[in-house]
């Protein structure tokens, strides 16, 4: 089965000029009526040691992949892993790894209060900053910046 590149490297060499036209018109026209989708974050459930059965009960009994597996629960594909990998959150041992980074991180949650003012950064003083004037920063232009089409 040929790739797309190579058919049109075939059309190329054949001197088929207007099968080529049409290809690129195609091209355009899929451009215009194509939709991405954003990638979807999958905002996950707590791990509890009832889901971890699940995943491993799912994982032993069927031919799903862990991302199957995981969009069907609605947790993250990497949790799928370390359960079927690792063993994790199996079970309930408060003296668990798993169960000591989530309490580190809730009491790194209950410090930082929303409501708190951002803390401000100091500005760096320069020697006679009144007598210095300011240079603006200007980005580099770059124009030699590539597009997909360039490599079909």
């Amino acid at each position: 089965m040929a790739t797309l590149k190579q058919f049109e490297e075939a059309l190329r060499v054949q001197g088929m000029h207007m099968a080529l036209a049409i290809l690129e018109k195609i091209r355009k026209e899929e451009k215009k009526t194509r939709t991405i989708a954003p990638a979807r974050r999958v905002a996950g459930r707590k791990m509890t040691p009832e889901l971890a059965r699940k995943i491993l009960e799912l994982h032993n009994t069927t031919d799903m992949t862990q991302q199957e597996i995981a969009f069907q629960l609605g947790i993250n594909q990497g949790r799928v892993n370390e359960v079927v990998k690792r063993g994790k959150w199996l079970t309930e041992d408060p003296q668990s790894e798993e169960a000591q980074a989530r309490d580190k991180a809730k009491s790194r949650m209950k410090r930082i209060q929303p409501e708190d003012p951002p803390i401000p950064r100091k500005q760096p003083v320069a020697a006679n900053a009144e007598d210095t004037p300011r240079k603006s920063k200007s980005k580099p232009c770059n124009t030699a910046q590539l597009s997909i089409e360039d490599f079909l």
